[in-house]
């Protein structure tokens, strides 16, 4: 069977003709792709846009063929002997499903055919959600990072929140796919997400709309008489390399003094999308990125530039920046260049979306990728070369309120109050939770500003305007200590 088709997200989805087969040609077919040739890599000068997987089932060997029989035998004994019912499309999906579980890999998924669909929309122009990157960490879902202006920012979410429920129902127990097909739903839907961030527990109610993928935002700010250029990219999709070389030639044409890369929260993509970034700043005697094979092997990919530019660089990262991100981060960071902030996500896999059947696909880990130098950042992170925190109040959570709290108690929920009036420039004396006399008269001077009730007391209208004013804030980046270092940095 060849199949050929086009590389999407960090994971290469092939599009093409669909064999059609049987249930049982089904369970060869699987099965064959996961023994004898699913991992036939990509040979060449370099990983392609259009990609040929060729299985040869003259090559099965013995043991494969026992294998498979057994497979077989398995489908046909359920199928016409067991006591209930049961769906031959079901027995199938769960099969493969199966053997992708036993390889303990969150990023290798099976997708049915609403899955696909759903990946598919998800790197087009928009698609329906709440605009989060999830991962299956230790066996829960983690938000990797919500996507800018998307229902999921706007209420708070966080890299590294876990949801645990959905609108009540628990995701225990279910893959990733399955999961996201919970959490995914039409525009002007809403969805009540159980969330735990660290040791705290709270819920969420969030208005699913539709995401776009715009992915470039550009700016400039002058500091101490230099210009710098500020280039924010949310994710790599099909023309995020296309529109970041436009915002760059303008910058250069209007000589800036510098330039900022600003890739926190932003979950990875395309990996050529970033390869041709890369290549507008690693000079051509150093390879901006290596990728292994299963055997060990590695190729490098080299740019034709000859220098690297006049200008000081610096890239931003969070806990939020991964797969693709991290590709441009440690690249730029291992030839020079300044990386500010925390320490990166820990994704250095690359995936291939392989279609199975007529409506599925796939999705498997083929390769790793590695830096310039050879390391690999799996489950580490790239770790910046100026480590740099937010305020305290960028970190807290949403405050969940059933009765007001008042002078004299104690609770999480104080606690993160306390916090967020001290990051608006209130007068707290205690942030251990404890709901002392300071506390109640900062509060007292929040409700009036906002022309609330004057009660002292942390009710939930003042809780809902206190976070919508910190999330305001946190925008507009009145207080980003990290793009502060950055800049001041750049010119050392």
């Amino acid at each position: 069977m060849v199949v050929c088709g086009k590389i999407r997200r960090d994971d290469f989805i092939i599009r093409g003709e669909y064999m059609q087969i049987t249930k049982t040609n089904i369970v060869l077919l699987f099965i064959s792709v996961f023994i004898i040739g699913l991992l036939g890599t990509y040979f060449g000068s370099k990983i392609t846009e259009t990609e040929v997987l060729e299985t040869n089932q003259g090559q099965i060997n013995t043991q494969s063929i026992d294998n498979i029989e057994k497979v077989e035998q398995a489908y046909s004994l359920i199928e016409q002997h067991y006591i209930e019912d049961v769906e031959g499309d079901e027995l199938i999906e769960g099969a493969i499903q199966g053997m992708l579980n036993t390889l303990d890999d969150p990023y290798s998924t099976y997708m049915n055919e609403q899955a696909t669909e759903n990946f598919n929309e998800q790197i087009e122009s928009s698609f329906q959600g709440i605009g989060t990157e999830v991962s299956m960490v230790d066996g829960k879902v983690t938000i990797i990072a919500p996507i800018k202006d998307s229902p999921a920012e706007k209420a708070g979410l966080k890299p590294n929140d876990q949801i645990i429920k959905v609108d009540d129902e628990k995701l225990e127990g279910l893959d990733l796919t399955e999961a996201v097909e919970k959490i995914r739903g039409e525009a002007g839907s809403k969805v009540k997400l159980s969330i735990t961030r660290g040791e705290n527990n709270f819920e969420v109610e969030l208005t699913r709309d539709d995401i776009p993928v715009e992915t470039v935002y550009a700016s400039t700010k002058d500091l101490n008489g230099k210009k710098t250029g500020i280039i924010e990219i949310t994710s790599f999709s099909e023309d995020t390399s296309t529109d970041f070389k436009k915002e760059l030639t303008k910058f250069e044409e209007t000589e800036i003094d510098g330039l900022i890369i600003d890739v926190r929260g932003n979950p990875g993509g395309l990996l050529d999308s970033v390869e041709d970034m890369l290549m507008e700043f690693i000079p051509k005697n150093i390879p901006y990125l290596q990728i292994e094979d299963p055997e060990g092997e590695k190729e490098l990919f080299y740019s034709e530039l000859a220098n690297k530019k006049e200008y000081p660089i610096s890239v931003l990262i969070d806990e939020g920046s991964a797969s693709a991100s991290e590709i441009l981060a440690v690249a730029l960071k291992e030839v020079g260049y300044n990386v500010v902030g925390t320490n990166s996500f820990g994704k250095g896999t690359v995936q291939q979306a392989v279609p199975l059947g007529k409506d599925g696909m796939i999705k498997l880990t083929f390769f790793k990728w590695l830096s310039p130098e050879g390391n690999s950042i799996h489950e580490k992170g790239v770790k910046p070369t100026q480590e740099v925190k937010q305020p305290d109040y960028y970190y807290s959570h949403p405050i969940q309120i059933e009765k007001p709290f008042k002078i004299d108690q104690s609770d999480e929920n104080i606690k993160t109050s306390q916090i967020m009036l001290e990051g608006l420039g209130y007068k707290i004396e205690r942030k251990d939770g404890y709901f002392d006399d300071q506390t109640a008269l900062s509060i007292e001077k929040f409700q009036k500003k906002h022309s609330l009730k004057i009660t002292g007391e942390l009710d939930k209208e003042t809780a809902s305007t206190l976070e919508l004013e910190v999330m305001q804030r946190i925008k507009d980046g009145k207080d980003d200590l990290q793009m502060k270092a950055a800049l001041e940095g750049l010119y050392k």
